[in-house]
């Protein structure tokens, strides 16, 4: 099984394979998704292993392309893939690296899913579809604790500064929030508590600082407990931005201004901040986070239904109701899921 943060790609199969837009007809498709599982090259501690991606995509592609005739007859543009890594179809999770590598040629019509969102960089492409990284419902839902709980924690972090086991430099990874360590109002640390997603509910702000790449589960998490995002990600670009108002429920911080972070969040009005937490208190806000098994309606697999619903010239109307047909699928190389 893929490391969860990446497993967006697992979880989007299984539900095609289920949907009611799929179709056995390839005729009738409108799109046409191909299972690579790139996500599924893991290291020892089971951490994805994007290096060998490349040649994985390259290897699929010659299947779908030289035993069907969709593929060429648009070079793929009516195809689509999920690629959850860091820097997205550029297979590298160090950012100088993925640039070094850039998107497969092969790619360069497709449209691709991915959680890396970044303005002008050459590891998003202009068409991509942003989502969230995946987080498991499930477990979050085991973790909350009641509507009513006070919120007495200001301003909460727990994470990396330095990932030197990435870059023995340690890189740029989330240091800047290093430095608001010892502030008597911030609870950081590099810490991860059993208590972790109980804290995020007792807490007013929760930090996402970019890592190697600007997104961070901790986007989700917070939305999901209903704590204020502080989104320290200079041109981020964030998931189903139709669906969330992120201007309206969260706090953007350009990274030169974390030294100043505690005067910036104590000068928000608290009106402000109760009319924050009212919208993320909004069940369609955490649901189309979420990639529930099975599927609801309106959560992050129909939202991707819709971005690529809303790329077609014939689409005069988008439903995200289950059981609603509103566009068509077939099926790549890879079969039925075997059960893991």
């Amino acid at each position: 099984m893929p490391h969860p943060h990446v497993a967006a790609e697992i979880f989007m199969h299984r539900f095609l394979l289920s949907s009611p837009v799929r179709t056995l007809n390839p005729e009738e498709a409108d799109w046409f998704y191909t299972p690579v599982y790139t996500t599924c090259d893991l290291t020892p501690n089971g951490l994805p292993l994007p290096f060998k991606s490349p040649r994985i995509m390259r290897s699929a592609i010659q299947l779908i392309s030289s035993n069907w005739p969709y593929w060429n007859r648009t070079e793929g543009a009516d195809h689509f893939f999920v690629v959850p890594h860091d820097f997205g179809a550029c297979f590298h999770y160090l950012e100088v690296k993925a640039i070094e590598r850039g998107i497969l040629h092969l790619l360069q019509r497709a449209t691709l899913v991915q959680t890396f969102g970044q303005r002008n960089h050459v590891c998003l492409k202009e068409g991509s579809i942003t989502v969230p990284p995946y987080a498991p419902p499930q477990k979050m839902q085991a973790h909350l604790i009641p509507e009513k709980t006070p919120r007495s924690i200001f301003v909460y972090f727990r994470g990396l500064f330095y990932d030197v086991g990435n870059d023995p430099e340690g890189g740029y990874y989330a240091s800047s929030v290093g430095e608001l360590q010892g502030q008597s109002t911030f609870d950081i640390s590099t810490e991860h508590p059993t208590t972790y997603y109980e804290d995020m509910q007792r807490a007013v702000f929760c930090l996402c600082p970019l890592g190697w790449a600007p997104w961070s589960p901790r986007l989700v998490e917070a939305v999901i407990f209903g704590c204020i995002p502080v989104i320290i990600a200079d041109d981020i670009v964030l998931p189903f931005a139709d669906a969330i108002p992120w201007e309206e429920i969260g706090v953007f911080v350009d990274e030169k201004d974390v030294p100043n972070l505690d005067t910036i969040l104590t000068s928000i009005p608290p009106a402000v901040i109760l009319r924050k937490q009212r919208l993320l208190a909004n069940p369609s806000m955490k649901q189309a986070m979420l990639f529930p098994q099975p599927a609801q309606p309106g959560d992050a697999f129909h939202q991707v239904l819709n971005g690529l619903a809303r790329k077609l010239p014939h689409v005069k109307s988008i439903y995200l109701k289950p059981g609603e047909k509103i566009l068509n699928w077939t099926a790549g190389p890879v079969g039925d899921l075997k059960p893991w």
